[in-house]
């Protein structure tokens, strides 16, 4: 029985090749414009050959020295024409170089970030030389590359024209060793590929090795380890001396290769001269040949050579790292427990629907052990983009559950849960939602990082909306200032929720779920938060402890164990009897709000971000009964 093939995969050549042409088509224009130019160095290449046979034989030889001297004039102002080309052709360069670079740079940095989400452990400092190194790489290259084809191309053209309108027979003693030559050249090609890519892989190594050791300097000294990181430098660093030696090698039989076209032609010529001139070919075209080879193809010949021996090879073998595919996303996990994490899933090449709902749950059941009652049987949500969904319902009914079900926190027994359309996966956790619950996460640090923690990159005007959304202002008034040191121990419980509640909506991903994220805050605080959040593109999912945060929803999911029911409030009013408690339990705290008095008279004192002791959870208790949150 015959073993299956495998998929045979296309030579750096061919990948490059692919990639290249829509680049080109979509510059058609460009491309164009600078061959328009170029037809100005065909003319110069044409007519300076030809000018000088013209000079000789119906000149200088011929007594007519006028005619001879207007024939080199042509030929001279065949030049300025020449110059005018050079600088057209360079203006329109950088539409072709620049967008290569530009492209490149977006391909790796995209790689980068795909590459550290799916492997966060084995992130290497190869992208960091695709970025600076390698586009520059590739960006000098190609302008090099795209200058010398250009002009070697249309000299040849003229060269070639001229020869052919002197002598046809000329072409029988220039084209055998230009041929010859090209051939043993692209013979080097693809070893030469191969002794690029290895020098580079050496580099990028190196490259790797030097970063850790930087980084990890002390840690080095500490551990006396100082010996074995000099010895796998000089390993690393033999490698590649080895792989430029190697490349050097091949450098030489390309020299060969460029001897025979450019060196070749003028001599084989010069000895089949008095052939030639036997047979009918004037004086004034042999000089004219011998001016096309040596004024025009061999430095044409010679240019594109040293450009594709030297920069060529380099530019294919950077080109196609870039071709490369992206690193496989990880492997199934349990995502871990936090803020920011989540499990993979299945169906990993899968593009996120378009006009998807943001988070799905489809048939979900969960229980706490193999023998426990469900706290989830078999339910199904639908969150779409925008929506803000209120969660309520008795302490223990399996609120803090949806929330961390549906954040990918803890994966369900059966059924599935999707976000954006497909299936959940770690490496998309910090992109799609925010997890935040009653006990807000703060680190020691400048409050700026605090808030930037989902979001390092944010600038100081998202920053000032933020704090002003959230109402921040008062803590950012005692610190001083978004860089003074916050020190977690010295917040209120409502300040640290502040904290994380800004963090949140700094970010702004697809989905947010609060998990009582905003039970240490006063009603004014919260009402403000919820509204900052919902006034997001975002999703918003908000395990409610008050009446008023879940009024404030677009719907309230009513929860009693496995039992749920949806709907708006004025439904669930009319329809579940569960939320008619609730709502009874919780008006005591609505109405706290109206007068600011508590139900033996006293005054309700100011929070200050933290529980007081007397309003709690869903209301307010003189002999607290079960809460009902």
């Amino acid at each position: 029985m015959k073993a299956p093939r495998t998929a045979r995969r296309p030579g750096p050549l061919t990948r490059v090749t692919r990639d290249a042409r829509p680049f080109l088509r979509a510059r058609t224009g460009t491309v164009l414009r600078l061959a328009g130019w170029s037809l100005l160095e065909f003319v110069q290449t044409f007519l300076g050959g030809y000018g000088v046979a013209r000079a000789l034989d119906h000149g200088f030889l011929a007594g007519r020295p006028l005619t001879g001297l207007l024939w080199l004039a042509v030929a001279a102002v065949s030049v300025l024409p020449a110059q005018l080309a050079t600088r057209g052709v360079f203006g329109r360069l950088a539409d072709l170089v620049e967008p290569l670079r530009d492209g490149l740079v977006r391909r790796a940095v995209s790689r980068a970030l795909v590459g550290a989400l799916a492997h966060p452990t084995g992130t290497t400092a190869r992208s960091l030389s695709q970025v600076t190194h390698q586009s520059e790489i590739a960006r000098d290259g190609w302008a090099g590359l795209v200058l010398t084809l250009r002009s070697f191309v249309f000299t040849v053209a003229g060269a070639v024209a001229g020869l052919l309108a002197l002598e046809p027979r000329l072409l029988l003693f220039v084209l055998p060793p230009l041929v010859l030559g090209a051939a043993l050249f692209l013979a080097t090609l693809v070893p030469m590929a191969a002794r690029q890519r290895d020098y580079l892989t050496a580099d990028e190594a190196y490259a790797a090795h030097a970063g850790r050791t930087a980084a990890d300097l002390r840690d080095i000294a500490a551990a006396g380890a100082a010996d074995r990181t000099v010895t796998e430098s000089r390993e690393l660093a033999d490698a590649q001396v080895r792989a430029a030696r190697s490349l050097a090698r091949w450098s030489g039989v390309r020299v060969v290769a460029l001897a025979v076209c450019g060196r070749f032609p003028p001599l084989l010529l010069l000895l089949g001269a008095p052939w030639l001139l036997r047979n009918g070919l004037t004086p004034g075209a042999l000089v004219g040949a011998l001016t096309y080879l040596t004024q025009a193809l061999a430095p044409a010949v010679q240019a594109l050579m040293t450009m594709l021996s030297t920069v060529g090879g380099r530019l294919l073998v950077v080109l196609d790292r870039f071709t490369d595919a992206p690193p496989p996303p990880a492997e199934d996990g349990d995502g871990g427990h936090g803020q920011i994490q989540g499990h993979d899933g299945h169906d990993r090449g899968a593009p996120p629907r378009r006009n998807a709902p943001v988070a799905e749950l489809d048939a979900v059941t969960f229980a706490y052990g193999p023998a426990a009652h469900p706290v989830l049987d078999r339910l199904s949500l639908t969150v779409a983009p925008g929506e803000h969904l209120a969660v309520v319902g008795p302490s223990g009914s399996g609120k803090s559950t949806l929330a961390a079900v549906l954040a990918g926190v803890e994966v369900p027994d059966a059924g599935s849960v999707r976000w954006l359309g497909r299936p959940v996966r770690a490496a998309d956790a910090t992109s799609v939602r925010v997890l935040l619950p009653q006990h807000a996460y703060v680190f020691t640090g400048s409050l700026r990082d605090n808030l930037r923690y989902l979001r390092p990159g944010a600038g100081d005007r998202e920053l000032a909306a933020s704090v002003d959304a959230l109402g921040l202002e008062p803590l950012l008034t005692r610190l001083g200032s978004l860089d003074a040191l916050v020190e977690p121990d010295r917040l209120s419980q409502g300040e640290r929720q502040l904290v994380a509640l800004g963090r949140a909506h700094l970010a702004a991903p697809p989905l947010i779920v609060l998990d009582e994220a905003t039970s240490r805050l006063d009603p004014a605080a919260e009402t403000r938060a919820e509204l900052a959040f919902a006034a997001l593109p975002s999703a918003l999912v908000v395990v409610a402890h008050r009446l008023s945060s879940a009024r404030r929803a677009d719907r309230i999911l009513v929860m009693d164990g496995p039992r749920t029911r949806c709907g708006t409030s004025a439904e669930l009013l009319r329809t579940s009897a569960l939320y008619r408690d609730l709502a009874g339990l919780w008006e005591p705290d609505e109405s706290l709000r109206e007068n600011g008095r508590l139900p033996d008279g006293r005054s309700k004192a100011p929070s200050n971000g933290s529980s007081n002791g007397v309003v709690h959870g869903g209301g307010v208790k003189s002999t607290p009964p079960p809460s009902p949150v």
